[in-house]
């Protein structure tokens, strides 16, 4: 029986999980209002008009360039406190620090190669 209740609880939390998010989604759905016209269905764009086709193809290269620095801006994050804490790290502590570096220096590298941070 005390399995089943340490399972119960992940059960509720799954279940919590899908609700959260749907719920919202639900409600917007029924409570939004709908009047759609002509001039609403129309595509519009930073307050200027089109003029043309809206379809516009970007290269994946400026979505690689941007994903790129994402990561490394989000690591630099992580790295910053363990910076702070540097004189108070044990061993361990700071073995992952540069195994962490270390593969960040790796990514670079590897995008690098790839030619993935070339503007062309």
């Amino acid at each position: 029986m005390n399995v089943i209740n340490e399972w119960a609880f992940i059960g509720v939390f799954v279940a919590i999980a899908w609700v959260i998010p749907t719920l919202p989604i639900a409600l917007a759905a029924f409570v939004s209002p709908r009047k759609p016209n002509a001039i609403k269905m129309q595509t519009y764009e930073c307050g200027v008009e089109t003029v043309g086709d809206t379809w516009v193809q970007f290269k994946v290269q400026y979505y690689i360039y941007g994903l790129v620095f994402l990561v490394f801006d989000v690591e630099m994050i992580f790295l910053f406190p363990w910076a702070l804490a540097y004189n108070r790290l044990d061993f361990f502590a700071f073995g992952a620090g540069l195994l962490f570096i270390f593969l960040l220096t790796d990514a670079l590298i590897y995008a690098w190669r790839k030619r993935a941070l070339e503007w062309v």
